[in-house]
Protein backbone atom coordinates (compact mmCIF):
# COMPACT_ATOMS: atom_id res chain seq x y z
CA UNK A 1 0.00 0.00 0.00
CA UNK A 2 2.81 2.37 0.88
CA UNK A 3 4.60 1.55 -2.36
CA UNK A 4 1.44 2.34 -4.31
CA UNK A 5 1.10 5.64 -2.46
CA UNK A 6 4.65 6.62 -3.46
CA UNK A 7 3.97 5.74 -7.09
CA UNK A 8 0.78 7.82 -7.12
CA UNK A 9 2.56 10.65 -5.35
CA UNK A 10 5.52 10.79 -7.71
CA UNK A 11 3.72 10.18 -10.98
CA UNK A 12 1.00 12.69 -10.19
CA UNK A 13 -2.09 10.82 -11.40
CA UNK A 14 -5.42 12.49 -12.12
CA UNK A 15 -6.53 11.62 -8.62
CA UNK A 16 -4.14 14.25 -7.26
CA UNK A 17 -5.42 17.76 -7.81
CA UNK A 18 -4.11 19.29 -4.58
CA UNK A 19 -0.50 19.64 -3.59
CA UNK A 20 1.16 16.64 -1.99
CA UNK A 21 4.24 16.46 0.22
CA UNK A 22 7.14 14.18 -0.64
CA UNK A 23 8.67 13.50 2.75
CA UNK A 24 12.36 12.89 3.22
CA UNK A 25 11.73 9.34 4.43
CA UNK A 26 9.62 8.42 1.39
CA UNK A 27 12.16 10.03 -0.93
CA UNK A 28 15.04 8.03 0.56
CA UNK A 29 12.99 4.81 0.37
CA UNK A 30 12.56 5.46 -3.35
CA UNK A 31 16.26 6.16 -3.82
CA UNK A 32 17.23 2.98 -1.98
CA UNK A 33 14.83 0.85 -4.00
CA UNK A 34 15.21 2.06 -7.56
CA UNK A 35 18.21 4.31 -8.09
CA UNK A 36 20.64 2.82 -10.68
CA UNK A 37 23.63 3.36 -8.40
CA UNK A 38 21.92 1.32 -5.66
CA UNK A 39 21.41 -1.47 -8.18
CA UNK A 40 25.02 -1.19 -9.33
CA UNK A 41 26.10 -1.57 -5.71
CA UNK A 42 24.11 -4.81 -5.47
CA UNK A 43 25.64 -6.08 -8.72
CA UNK A 44 29.05 -5.44 -7.18
CA UNK A 45 28.35 -8.32 -4.78
CA UNK A 46 27.96 -10.66 -7.73
CA UNK A 47 31.55 -9.96 -8.76
CA UNK A 48 32.76 -11.39 -5.46
CA UNK A 49 30.43 -14.38 -5.65
CA UNK A 50 31.57 -15.31 -9.16
CA UNK A 51 35.25 -14.74 -8.33
CA UNK A 52 34.90 -17.13 -5.38
CA UNK A 53 33.10 -19.67 -7.53
CA UNK A 54 35.90 -19.55 -10.10
CA UNK A 55 38.55 -20.01 -7.40
CA UNK A 56 36.71 -22.98 -5.92
CA UNK A 57 36.81 -24.48 -9.39
CA UNK A 58 40.52 -25.08 -8.79
CA UNK A 59 39.48 -27.89 -6.43
CA UNK A 60 36.97 -29.48 -8.79
CA UNK A 61 37.63 -33.17 -9.59
CA UNK A 62 38.85 -33.68 -13.14
CA UNK A 63 38.47 -36.68 -15.36
CA UNK A 64 41.03 -37.39 -18.03
CA UNK A 65 41.59 -39.88 -20.82
CA UNK A 66 44.34 -40.60 -23.31
CA UNK A 67 44.09 -42.99 -26.25
CA UNK A 68 46.87 -43.79 -28.70
CA UNK A 69 47.18 -46.58 -31.29
CA UNK A 70 49.44 -47.55 -34.18
CA UNK A 71 48.71 -50.09 -36.92
CA UNK A 72 51.04 -50.75 -39.86
CA UNK A 73 50.98 -53.54 -42.48
CA UNK A 74 48.27 -55.47 -40.68
CA UNK A 75 50.24 -55.34 -37.47
CA UNK A 76 48.97 -53.62 -34.31
CA UNK A 77 52.08 -52.02 -32.94
CA UNK A 78 50.36 -50.71 -29.82
CA UNK A 79 46.98 -49.72 -28.47
CA UNK A 80 47.15 -47.73 -25.20
CA UNK A 81 44.22 -46.43 -23.21
CA UNK A 82 44.54 -44.49 -19.97
CA UNK A 83 41.68 -42.85 -18.10
CA UNK A 84 41.00 -41.70 -14.60
CA UNK A 85 40.03 -38.99 -12.19
CA UNK A 86 42.09 -36.52 -10.17
CA UNK A 87 40.77 -34.93 -6.97
CA UNK A 88 42.74 -31.96 -5.57
CA UNK A 89 42.20 -31.32 -1.85
CA UNK A 90 42.56 -28.31 0.44
CA UNK A 91 45.52 -29.99 2.18
CA UNK A 92 47.58 -29.97 -1.00
CA UNK A 93 47.19 -33.72 -1.58
CA UNK A 94 45.89 -34.79 -4.96
CA UNK A 95 44.06 -38.12 -5.02
CA UNK A 96 44.07 -40.16 -8.21
CA UNK A 97 42.29 -43.12 -9.69
CA UNK A 98 43.64 -44.52 -13.01
CA UNK A 99 42.70 -47.39 -15.33
CA UNK A 100 45.18 -48.60 -17.95
CA UNK A 101 44.40 -50.99 -20.83
CA UNK A 102 47.32 -51.57 -23.17
CA UNK A 103 48.06 -54.11 -25.90
CA UNK A 104 50.14 -54.52 -29.06
CA UNK A 105 52.99 -56.43 -30.64
CA UNK A 106 55.55 -53.69 -30.01
CA UNK A 107 54.17 -52.33 -26.74
CA UNK A 108 56.72 -50.82 -24.38
CA UNK A 109 57.34 -53.49 -21.73
CA UNK A 110 56.71 -51.07 -18.86
CA UNK A 111 53.22 -50.50 -20.24
CA UNK A 112 52.33 -54.17 -20.13
CA UNK A 113 49.23 -54.72 -18.00
CA UNK A 114 46.73 -57.56 -17.53
CA UNK A 115 44.29 -58.12 -20.35
CA UNK A 116 41.40 -56.74 -18.26
CA UNK A 117 43.38 -53.62 -17.39
CA UNK A 118 45.19 -52.34 -14.33
CA UNK A 119 43.79 -50.03 -11.69
CA UNK A 120 45.98 -47.54 -9.83
CA UNK A 121 44.68 -45.79 -6.72
CA UNK A 122 47.01 -43.30 -5.11
CA UNK A 123 47.99 -39.79 -4.22
CA UNK A 124 50.51 -37.07 -4.98
CA UNK A 125 51.84 -35.21 -1.93
CA UNK A 126 53.99 -32.07 -1.78
CA UNK A 127 56.45 -32.24 1.11
CA UNK A 128 58.33 -29.04 0.30
CA UNK A 129 56.96 -26.29 -1.91
CA UNK A 130 53.17 -26.37 -1.84
CA UNK A 131 52.84 -28.17 1.51
CA UNK A 132 51.06 -25.30 3.32
CA UNK A 133 50.02 -23.09 0.41
CA UNK A 134 49.96 -23.42 -3.34
CA UNK A 135 48.54 -21.53 -6.29
CA UNK A 136 45.05 -23.03 -5.87
CA UNK A 137 44.81 -22.32 -2.15
CA UNK A 138 46.21 -18.82 -2.57
CA UNK A 139 43.67 -18.04 -5.31
CA UNK A 140 40.79 -19.35 -3.18
CA UNK A 141 41.83 -17.33 -0.13
CA UNK A 142 42.22 -14.18 -2.21
CA UNK A 143 38.78 -14.78 -3.76
CA UNK A 144 37.27 -15.09 -0.28
CA UNK A 145 38.88 -11.79 0.69
CA UNK A 146 37.67 -10.19 -2.53
CA UNK A 147 34.10 -11.30 -1.79
CA UNK A 148 34.24 -9.57 1.59
CA UNK A 149 35.78 -6.50 -0.06
CA UNK A 150 32.85 -6.23 -2.46
CA UNK A 151 30.51 -5.94 0.55
CA UNK A 152 32.53 -3.03 1.93
CA UNK A 153 32.72 -1.44 -1.51
CA UNK A 154 28.95 -1.79 -1.90
CA UNK A 155 28.40 -0.11 1.46
CA UNK A 156 30.67 2.79 0.52
CA UNK A 157 28.85 3.26 -2.79
CA UNK A 158 25.49 3.31 -0.99
CA UNK A 159 26.78 5.68 1.71
CA UNK A 160 27.93 8.17 -0.92
CA UNK A 161 24.64 7.82 -2.81
CA UNK A 162 22.62 8.49 0.35
CA UNK A 163 24.74 11.54 1.17
CA UNK A 164 24.32 13.01 -2.31
CA UNK A 165 20.57 12.29 -2.24
CA UNK A 166 20.25 13.87 1.22
CA UNK A 167 22.13 17.00 0.20
CA UNK A 168 19.96 17.37 -2.92
CA UNK A 169 16.71 16.96 -0.94
CA UNK A 170 17.46 19.56 1.72
CA UNK A 171 18.68 22.07 -0.86
CA UNK A 172 15.39 21.47 -2.67
CA UNK A 173 13.48 21.96 0.60
CA UNK A 174 15.38 25.18 1.41
CA UNK A 175 14.78 26.58 -2.08
CA UNK A 176 11.07 25.76 -1.76
CA UNK A 177 10.88 27.68 1.53
CA UNK A 178 12.84 30.55 -0.02
CA UNK A 179 10.40 30.59 -2.93
CA UNK A 180 7.51 30.96 -0.49
CA UNK A 181 9.35 33.80 1.29
CA UNK A 182 9.80 35.79 -1.93
CA UNK A 183 6.25 35.06 -3.07
CA UNK A 184 4.98 36.49 0.22
CA UNK A 185 7.33 39.46 -0.14
CA UNK A 186 6.03 40.22 -3.63
CA UNK A 187 2.43 39.92 -2.43
CA UNK A 188 3.04 42.42 0.38
CA UNK A 189 4.86 44.82 -1.95
CA UNK A 190 2.01 44.72 -4.49
CA UNK A 191 -0.61 45.30 -1.78
CA UNK A 192 1.40 48.20 -0.38
CA UNK A 193 1.85 49.70 -3.85
CA UNK A 194 -1.92 49.61 -4.42
CA UNK A 195 -2.48 51.18 -1.02
CA UNK A 196 0.09 53.92 -1.61
CA UNK A 197 -1.30 54.62 -5.09
CA UNK A 198 -4.82 54.98 -3.69
CA UNK A 199 -3.55 57.24 -0.92
CA UNK A 200 -1.73 59.39 -3.51
CA UNK A 201 -4.95 59.78 -5.47
CA UNK A 202 -6.68 60.92 -2.29
CA UNK A 203 -3.82 63.34 -1.56
CA UNK A 204 -2.49 61.57 1.55
CA UNK A 205 0.92 60.58 0.06
CA UNK A 206 3.30 62.39 -2.28
CA UNK A 207 3.99 61.00 -5.76
CA UNK A 208 7.53 59.96 -4.78
CA UNK A 209 6.09 57.34 -2.41
CA UNK A 210 4.33 55.60 -5.29
CA UNK A 211 7.67 55.45 -7.14
CA UNK A 212 9.36 53.92 -4.12
CA UNK A 213 6.55 51.38 -3.66
CA UNK A 214 6.71 50.44 -7.34
CA UNK A 215 10.50 49.95 -7.24
CA UNK A 216 9.98 47.58 -4.33
CA UNK A 217 7.56 45.56 -6.43
CA UNK A 218 10.09 45.33 -9.27
CA UNK A 219 12.92 44.44 -6.91
CA UNK A 220 10.91 41.66 -5.30
CA UNK A 221 9.79 40.32 -8.66
CA UNK A 222 13.45 40.00 -9.59
CA UNK A 223 14.20 38.22 -6.28
CA UNK A 224 11.25 35.88 -6.84
CA UNK A 225 12.43 35.05 -10.35
CA UNK A 226 15.88 34.22 -8.99
CA UNK A 227 14.27 32.00 -6.34
CA UNK A 228 12.21 30.28 -9.05
CA UNK A 229 15.38 29.56 -11.04
CA UNK A 230 17.07 28.09 -7.95
CA UNK A 231 14.05 25.96 -7.12
CA UNK A 232 13.81 24.72 -10.72
CA UNK A 233 17.48 23.71 -10.66
CA UNK A 234 17.21 21.79 -7.40
CA UNK A 235 14.00 20.13 -8.61
CA UNK A 236 15.87 18.90 -11.68
CA UNK A 237 18.61 17.63 -9.38
CA UNK A 238 16.02 15.75 -7.31
CA UNK A 239 14.70 14.17 -10.51
CA UNK A 240 18.09 12.54 -11.09
CA UNK A 241 17.59 10.52 -7.88
CA UNK A 242 14.07 9.31 -8.69
CA UNK A 243 13.57 6.26 -10.91
CA UNK A 244 10.67 3.87 -11.29
CA UNK A 245 10.50 0.07 -11.19
CA UNK A 246 11.13 -0.10 -14.93
CA UNK A 247 14.42 1.79 -14.55
CA UNK A 248 12.97 4.90 -16.14
CA UNK A 249 13.64 8.38 -14.67
CA UNK A 250 10.75 10.15 -12.97
CA UNK A 251 10.00 13.87 -13.28
CA UNK A 252 8.28 15.46 -10.30
CA UNK A 253 4.98 17.13 -11.10
CA UNK A 254 4.48 20.74 -10.04
CA UNK A 255 2.10 19.78 -7.23
CA UNK A 256 4.80 17.88 -5.34
CA UNK A 257 6.69 19.78 -2.65
CA UNK A 258 9.22 18.81 0.05
CA UNK A 259 8.69 18.81 3.79
CA UNK A 260 9.44 22.00 5.66
CA UNK A 261 13.17 22.36 6.08
CA UNK A 262 12.57 24.09 9.43
CA UNK A 263 10.70 21.09 10.88
CA UNK A 264 12.57 19.45 13.78
CA UNK A 265 14.58 16.30 13.10
CA UNK A 266 15.95 13.70 15.53
CA UNK A 267 19.75 13.81 15.69
CA UNK A 268 20.66 10.58 17.43
CA UNK A 269 24.42 10.28 17.72
CA UNK A 270 27.32 10.03 20.14
CA UNK A 271 30.73 11.45 19.33
CA UNK A 272 32.47 8.54 21.03
CA UNK A 273 30.40 6.02 19.08
CA UNK A 274 31.20 7.79 15.81
CA UNK A 275 34.90 7.66 16.66
CA UNK A 276 34.59 3.91 17.14
CA UNK A 277 32.61 3.46 13.93
CA UNK A 278 35.30 5.18 11.88
CA UNK A 279 37.71 2.36 12.81
CA UNK A 280 35.58 0.05 10.66
CA UNK A 281 34.91 2.57 7.90
CA UNK A 282 34.28 0.86 4.51
CA UNK A 283 37.26 2.68 2.97
CA UNK A 284 39.46 1.39 5.79
CA UNK A 285 38.04 -2.11 5.34
CA UNK A 286 38.99 -1.97 1.67
CA UNK A 287 42.56 -1.11 2.69
CA UNK A 288 42.56 -4.03 5.14
CA UNK A 289 41.28 -6.43 2.49
CA UNK A 290 43.95 -5.19 0.08
CA UNK A 291 46.60 -5.84 2.73
CA UNK A 292 45.17 -9.29 3.45
CA UNK A 293 45.28 -10.15 -0.26
CA UNK A 294 48.91 -9.02 -0.46
CA UNK A 295 49.73 -11.04 2.67
CA UNK A 296 48.41 -14.19 0.96
CA UNK A 297 50.61 -13.32 -2.03
CA UNK A 298 53.61 -12.89 0.31
CA UNK A 299 53.02 -16.29 1.90
CA UNK A 300 52.81 -17.90 -1.53
CA UNK A 301 56.00 -16.17 -2.72
CA UNK A 302 57.81 -17.22 0.48
CA UNK A 303 56.72 -20.80 -0.11
CA UNK A 304 58.42 -20.71 -3.53
CA UNK A 305 61.79 -20.50 -1.73
CA UNK A 306 61.33 -24.11 -0.65
CA UNK A 307 62.51 -26.95 -2.88
CA UNK A 308 60.02 -28.94 -4.90
CA UNK A 309 59.65 -32.30 -3.16
CA UNK A 310 56.76 -34.33 -4.49
CA UNK A 311 55.99 -37.93 -3.61
CA UNK A 312 53.68 -40.02 -5.80
CA UNK A 313 52.32 -43.35 -4.64
CA UNK A 314 49.78 -45.62 -6.33
CA UNK A 315 48.35 -48.97 -5.33
CA UNK A 316 48.13 -51.30 -8.31
CA UNK A 317 45.33 -53.83 -8.58
CA UNK A 318 43.48 -55.79 -11.21
CA UNK A 319 40.18 -55.17 -9.41
CA UNK A 320 38.56 -52.09 -7.96
CA UNK A 321 38.40 -53.62 -4.47
CA UNK A 322 41.31 -52.11 -2.49
CA UNK A 323 41.09 -54.83 0.18
CA UNK A 324 42.48 -57.39 -2.27
CA UNK A 325 45.62 -55.35 -2.97
CA UNK A 326 49.04 -56.20 -1.56
CA UNK A 327 50.31 -54.64 1.69
CA UNK A 328 51.65 -51.09 1.55
CA UNK A 329 55.10 -50.86 -0.09
CA UNK A 330 55.37 -54.65 -0.37
CA UNK A 331 54.12 -55.60 -3.87
CA UNK A 332 51.94 -54.16 -6.63
CA UNK A 333 52.63 -50.48 -6.26
CA UNK A 334 54.10 -47.64 -8.25
CA UNK A 335 55.83 -44.71 -6.59
CA UNK A 336 58.17 -41.86 -7.39
CA UNK A 337 59.95 -38.88 -5.89
CA UNK A 338 60.53 -35.52 -7.58
CA UNK A 339 63.07 -32.99 -6.33
CA UNK A 340 63.98 -29.63 -7.86
CA UNK A 341 65.46 -26.38 -6.55
CA UNK A 342 67.19 -23.39 -8.20
CA UNK A 343 70.74 -22.87 -6.99
CA UNK A 344 70.58 -19.12 -6.34
CA UNK A 345 66.82 -18.43 -5.95
CA UNK A 346 67.31 -14.93 -7.35
CA UNK A 347 63.94 -14.92 -9.11
CA UNK A 348 62.10 -16.19 -6.04
CA UNK A 349 63.88 -13.86 -3.60
CA UNK A 350 63.35 -10.87 -5.85
CA UNK A 351 59.66 -11.66 -6.20
CA UNK A 352 59.30 -12.09 -2.44
CA UNK A 353 61.19 -8.87 -1.75
CA UNK A 354 58.94 -6.97 -4.14
CA UNK A 355 55.84 -8.35 -2.44
CA UNK A 356 57.18 -7.41 1.02
CA UNK A 357 57.84 -3.86 -0.18
CA UNK A 358 54.31 -3.72 -1.62
CA UNK A 359 52.92 -4.93 1.71
CA UNK A 360 54.84 -2.24 3.63
CA UNK A 361 53.59 0.36 1.18
CA UNK A 362 49.97 -0.73 1.68
CA UNK A 363 50.37 -0.71 5.47
CA UNK A 364 51.58 2.88 5.38
CA UNK A 365 48.69 3.75 3.07
CA UNK A 366 46.31 2.21 5.58
CA UNK A 367 47.69 4.24 8.47
CA UNK A 368 47.46 7.42 6.40
CA UNK A 369 43.87 6.61 5.40
CA UNK A 370 42.92 6.04 9.06
CA UNK A 371 44.41 9.41 10.03
CA UNK A 372 42.58 11.12 7.16
CA UNK A 373 39.26 9.51 8.10
CA UNK A 374 39.65 10.48 11.76
CA UNK A 375 40.51 14.06 10.79
CA UNK A 376 37.57 14.28 8.42
CA UNK A 377 35.20 12.94 11.08
CA UNK A 378 36.36 15.51 13.64
CA UNK A 379 35.88 18.24 11.05
CA UNK A 380 32.34 17.08 10.27
CA UNK A 381 31.45 16.82 13.96
CA UNK A 382 32.69 20.36 14.54
CA UNK A 383 30.88 21.59 11.44
CA UNK A 384 27.56 20.03 12.52
CA UNK A 385 27.75 21.38 16.06
CA UNK A 386 28.75 24.85 14.82
CA UNK A 387 25.91 25.00 12.29
CA UNK A 388 23.55 23.78 15.00
CA UNK A 389 24.60 26.67 17.23
CA UNK A 390 24.35 29.12 14.33
CA UNK A 391 20.79 27.98 13.67
CA UNK A 392 19.77 28.64 17.27
CA UNK A 393 21.32 32.12 17.15
CA UNK A 394 19.77 32.98 13.82
CA UNK A 395 16.33 31.69 14.85
CA UNK A 396 16.39 34.25 17.66
CA UNK A 397 17.58 36.87 15.17
CA UNK A 398 14.60 36.20 12.89
CA UNK A 399 12.23 36.44 15.85
CA UNK A 400 13.72 39.82 16.72
CA UNK A 401 13.40 41.08 13.12
CA UNK A 402 9.76 39.99 13.06
CA UNK A 403 9.06 42.06 16.16
CA UNK A 404 10.91 45.04 14.69
CA UNK A 405 8.83 44.80 11.51
CA UNK A 406 5.58 44.58 13.47
CA UNK A 407 6.58 47.69 15.45
CA UNK A 408 7.61 49.57 12.30
CA UNK A 409 4.28 48.74 10.60
CA UNK A 410 2.39 50.01 13.66
CA UNK A 411 4.39 53.25 13.62
CA UNK A 412 3.78 53.61 9.87
CA UNK A 413 0.04 53.18 10.35
CA UNK A 414 0.13 55.89 13.02
CA UNK A 415 2.09 58.17 10.71
CA UNK A 416 5.29 58.04 12.78
CA UNK A 417 7.37 56.07 10.26
CA UNK A 418 8.02 56.04 6.54
CA UNK A 419 7.48 53.61 3.71
CA UNK A 420 11.24 53.42 3.27
CA UNK A 421 11.77 52.12 6.83
CA UNK A 422 8.96 49.58 6.52
CA UNK A 423 10.45 48.24 3.27
CA UNK A 424 13.90 48.13 4.83
CA UNK A 425 12.56 46.12 7.79
CA UNK A 426 10.80 43.72 5.45
CA UNK A 427 13.86 43.21 3.26
CA UNK A 428 15.99 42.48 6.36
CA UNK A 429 13.43 39.96 7.57
CA UNK A 430 13.13 38.21 4.19
CA UNK A 431 16.90 37.95 3.84
CA UNK A 432 17.13 36.55 7.37
CA UNK A 433 14.42 33.99 6.64
CA UNK A 434 16.30 32.87 3.53
CA UNK A 435 19.49 32.56 5.57
CA UNK A 436 17.58 30.60 8.23
CA UNK A 437 16.20 28.18 5.61
CA UNK A 438 19.67 27.65 4.17
CA UNK A 439 21.12 27.10 7.65
CA UNK A 440 18.44 24.53 8.45
CA UNK A 441 19.27 22.68 5.24
CA UNK A 442 22.99 22.91 6.03
CA UNK A 443 22.42 21.44 9.49
CA UNK A 444 20.51 18.43 8.15
CA UNK A 445 23.09 17.87 5.43
CA UNK A 446 25.89 18.34 7.98
CA UNK A 447 24.37 15.56 10.08
CA UNK A 448 24.38 13.24 7.05
CA UNK A 449 27.99 14.22 6.27
CA UNK A 450 28.99 13.46 9.87
CA UNK A 451 27.49 9.97 9.66
CA UNK A 452 29.08 9.44 6.25
CA UNK A 453 32.48 10.44 7.60
CA UNK A 454 32.09 7.75 10.28
CA UNK A 455 31.28 5.20 7.57
CA UNK A 456 27.57 4.98 8.39
CA UNK A 457 24.74 5.00 5.89
CA UNK A 458 21.27 6.49 6.06
CA UNK A 459 19.82 3.43 7.80
CA UNK A 460 22.49 3.31 10.49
Amino acid sequence: MRKLLIIILLLGTHALHAQEELSFEMYMDWVRSYHPVAKLADINLRFGEQELRAARGGFDPKIFADYSTKRFKNTEYYDTRVGGVGIPTWGGVELKGILEQNSGAFLNPEQTVPSDGLFALGASVNLGQGLFIDNRRAALRQAQIFQEATKAERQQILNDLYLDATDAYWKWAADYNNLNVFEEGLRLAEERFEMVKESFIQGDFPAIDTVEAYTQVMDRKFSLQTAQINFFRTTQLINTFLWDENEEPIDLVETIFPENVLDPMLYDYSKESLRQYVLSHPELQLKDFDIATTEVERRFKADLLKPVVRVNYNFLTETINPIQTSPFLENDYKMGLTFAMPLFLRKERGSLGFTKAKLDFKNYERELKLFQLKTKLEGEIFNFETVDEQLVVFTNNVSGLERLLEGEVMRFEMGESSLFLVNAREVSLFNAQVTLNNLAARRKTAYAKMLNAAGLGFDE
